[in-house]
């Protein structure tokens, strides 16, 4: 007895359908190409923050290049933008740099964690 197997056009969707979600798992090579995250990670210089050498950016916009300037000054590995009322993870991070910022995106706190 030999079986045969059909393809109906459900069963071609579905797989066309799981290969693009697949393939969209991996990515563009050569960076994403979109616009800077709020979150910046590490660059040449990361380790444990020291927020002090940082404060320098209060009063500041959180734009992404004072979030790598301040970032930078920590001496920490990453730094985030923290909204009003935004939800966040709470485990202190010693490589982490926060910086707080208002409704206007100005930055009002700079602190580790």
């Amino acid at each position: 007895m030999q079986m045969t197997r059909t393809f109906t056009p459900t069963a071609c969707l579905t797989t066309c359908l799981c290969a693009a979600l697949l393939a969209g798992c991996a990515g563009l090579p050569g960076g994403t190409g979109g616009a800077a995250p709020a979150s910046v990670g590490p660059g040449p210089r990361g380790g444990v923050c020291n927020a002090a050498p940082a404060q320098g950016v209060i009063g500041k916009q959180g734009t992404p290049s004072v979030i790598e300037q301040a970032r930078v000054a920590s001496g920490a590995a990453m730094a985030r933008l923290l909204h009003p009322r935004q939800v966040v993870t709470l485990e202190f991070n010693t490589e982490r740099l926060n910086l707080v910022v208002d409704g206007n995106g100005r930055i009002t706190a700079v602190r580790c964690g």
